[in-house]
């Protein structure tokens, strides 16, 4: 029976929770153990696929096509254990589930309240598709306090209960935080947080304290003492250099240790950390530096674009070279003064990521040109390759006003709304007048690639399988025209219908994707897209 893990946080938010639950399943799973990690979000949105990047972040997408939190994409990069649309479920979802049951009748005229039915549904969540695995770490969203989190919290309460002894814990991440007037690191908001949860029926068996400054023995005593913990189990958590130096860090202070002995487990082997030691070794000893340019719309928020830094930074691993990314607002591109090329010339490669909107889209199409036109290796995502198959074809196929349906009417629909698609699941459809939540053509999806194209020999292999997020789709029916211009298809979905990859092999490196490739990409195992970019950045570095 798998053992569960239950990961609260206090004080204040963005303390970590995501993180600290990835490095602790790695360290796990460093000791040879199976692990699955899940995350809770209180919120009332179903999925977070039609929050503004500004509000949320990124969305990260499963292969089975969930659209989820960011933090599973910390999971995934850590462990490398596939997602699921199993491991996220927000407020929102729980509740829509509990009130189709009700309109269906299957309360069977039962009275529907918080307490049995929205906790035993969130319950159900957390142990199902448990039974393959050793530890299940579920991370709740939020802080403890917040109105919107109770009912996760007297779920946890509850199944903590009926789990059993030695079956689940709680680990609390607080802040103490260092007051520079006094000089000193402040234990009472831990103490205080750690009141609150235990108002609410969980009493915590591990503390991970954030803190700036080292914190001393004593503090640990104190903490311990006034929270109801072992010292052992109050566990010092200082800013790291990297998130991948965070593993090492967490194991240096005894924290997948403490789990272990809250649990009862005695004997474990020691964590392999080979791969987080060479991980660390590449990132703190790079044999150069390249600077990426990335040309989108979110800019304002790095983690509007966490997986597709977090790719790149693997792509720079695997070279060997330090990445220094330069976020670059598409709109900046559009004013009539613009110096374009001021701005893009000390980049050795340009980024153009996914998006949504026809904000920016017109600086995204002149970066293409610059990049296209200067031999600056090139790298579209999602609307990113379609801005490059509009950028070919009014400037090297002669169609002047291509443009894409989701800006508006056009007389050249280059890009067009996608209504019908094959899936594993058969003839999928949809409507331009349809909700926008769930209804793109999301998760994995196979591709062909052409046997003799540059993508082929960067994967190594003629069929792959990528996961998409987008709604529309570049129009095949243009592929000779742009193809004449020199940007060819090289990877279509297997029934030759959607264009998947395009590239300029008369280029130094030149490649869209209508999928998102940093979506699969890991410290330990850098995607090969990406690993390849980085390298034809080396090159154009040293060409200068």
């Amino acid at each position: 029976m798998a053992r569960f893990i239950f990961i609260t946080g206090g004080v204040v938010s963005s303390l970590g929770k995501g993180l600290m639950a990835a490095s602790l399943g790695a360290l796990l799973q460093a000791r040879g153990f199976k692990v699955r990690t899940r995350k809770f979000d209180p919120y009332l949105n179903v999925d977070p696929g039609t929050m503004s990047p500004y509000q949320h972040g990124e969305v990260y997408v499963t292969d089975d096509g969930a659209e989820t939190d960011l933090d599973l994409g910390h999971y995934e990069r850590f462990t490398g254990v596939a997602s699921r649309q199993a491991d996220n479920v927000t407020q929102g979802r729980i509740y829509q589930t509990i009130i189709q049951k009700e309109r269906r009748g299957d309360y069977l005229g039962a009275t529907v309240q918080v307490i049995p039915h929205v906790t035993d549904e969130i319950k159900a969540f957390a142990l199902a598709e448990t039974d393959d695995v050793d530890f299940v770490l579920c991370e709740i969203g939020g802080t403890v306090g917040d109105i919107e989190s109770l009912p996760f919290m007297e779920a946890i309460r509850q199944l903590h209960n009926e789990l059993g002894p030695r079956q689940s814990i709680f680990v609390h991440v607080t802040l103490v935080p260092y007051i520079a007037a006094a000089g000193e690191l402040k234990t009472k908001p831990t103490q205080h947080s750690v009141r609150e949860l235990t108002s609410l029926g969980i009493q915590p068996d591990i503390l991970l304290c954030r803190c700036e400054h080292p914190l001393p023995d004593s503090e640990r005593a104190k903490i311990a003492l006034f929270c109801n913990v072992q010292k052992s189990a109050v566990i010092p958590a200082l800013d790291a250099k990297s998130i991948y130096a965070v593993p090492e860090q967490y194991h240096a202070e005894g924290l997948d240790s403490a789990v272990l002995s809250a649990f009862g487990i005695e004997g474990s082997r020691e964590p392999d950390m080979a791969r987080w030691i060479d991980i660390m070794d590449r990132q703190q000893n790079p044999e150069g530096e390249v600077t990426i340019g990335v040309v989108g719309k979110y800019v304002g928020l790095p983690d509007a674009y966490k997986s597709l830094h977090e790719a790149l930074v693997h792509g720079g691993l695997s070279n060997r070279v330090k990445v220094n990314v330069q976020w670059l607002d598409a709109e900046l591109f559009e004013a009539e003064d613009s110096d374009i090329a001021a701005k893009l010339e000390p980049m050795h490669g340009i980024l153009v990521p996914g998006g949504f909107g026809v904000r920016g889209s017109e600086g995204k199409i002149a970066s293409v040109r610059f990049a296209r036109e200067r031999n600056v290796p090139f790298f579209g995502i999602c609307l990113g390759m379609q801005m490059a198959c509009i950028e070919g074809a009014r400037n090297t196929a002669g169609i002047g006003k291509a443009s894409t349906t989701e800006f508006g009417p056009t007389e050249e629909p280059v890009v067009g709304l996608i209504t019908e698609w094959m899936s594993k699941e058969g003839l999928q459809q949809r409507h331009a007048d349809g909700d926008l939540g769930g209804t793109m053509r999301l998760g994995a999806y196979p591709a062909k690639l052409t046997g003799n194209s540059v993508v082929a020999g960067i994967y190594g292999s003629n069929d792959i399988s990528e996961r998409h997020r987008h709604r529309y789709e570049v129009n095949a029916s243009y592929r000779e025209p742009l193809e004449k211009g020199g940007l060819i298809f090289s990877g279509m979905s297997p029934d030759g219908a959607l264009p998947e990859i395009v590239e300029r092999p008369d280029h130094p490196w030149f490649i869209g994707v209508q999928f998102h490739p940093e979506l699969k990409s890991k410290p330990f195992d850098p995607h090969p897209l990406f690993a390849s970019f980085i390298a034809a950045a080396v090159k154009q570095s040293r060409l200068f």
